[in-house]
């Protein structure tokens, strides 16, 4: 996998900081994931789903350094809205794609020139970390 994704233009992100209402400072939600492959048995993996209010249109899904060849942690950034979007309705073009499969589950597919990891989570995992995305910021 590879740390590269979409991420939106900074004039984009301009604009939905000038507008936005407050979000949490940063929220990191902790999760276990599904790596699919041709293996019948899935291998199960913890990721860290993180949102910083700095980046108000953008996500990361963090994988752990052993799942690298590299040996280090894998981060991909794209936008939240992505993921929101995804949830509903199969989207995404670039090295991120979003698609429910079935009424509890959603798959996430990385592209990477090193080849396609296709991760599956709980959609109630990833509605929980967007709704904190959402939450007002505490001080």
């Amino acid at each position: 996998m590879s740390a590269t994704a979409e991420n939106p233009p900074a004039s984009a992100m301009v604009t939905a900081t000038a507008t936005a209402t407050p979000q949490a400072a940063s929220v990191e939600e902790r999760v276990t994931a599904r790596v699919i492959s041709d293996d019948p048995l899935y291998r199960k993996v913890p990721v860290a789903l993180r949102f910083a209010a700095s980046e108000p249109l953008a996500v990361r899904i963090v994988f752990p350094a052993d799942l690298s060849p590299e040996g280090t942690d894998n981060e991909w950034v794209f936008p939240r809205a992505l993921l929101e979007a995804g949830l509903q309705a199969p989207t995404g073009t670039g090295d991120v794609r979003v698609w429910p499969c079935g009424r509890v589950q959603a798959v996430v597919e990385f592209h990477s020139p090193e080849g396609v990891a296709v991760v599956q989570f709980d959609i109630a995992a990833l509605r929980r970390f967007l709704r904190r995305t959402y939450a007002p910021a505490t001080r």
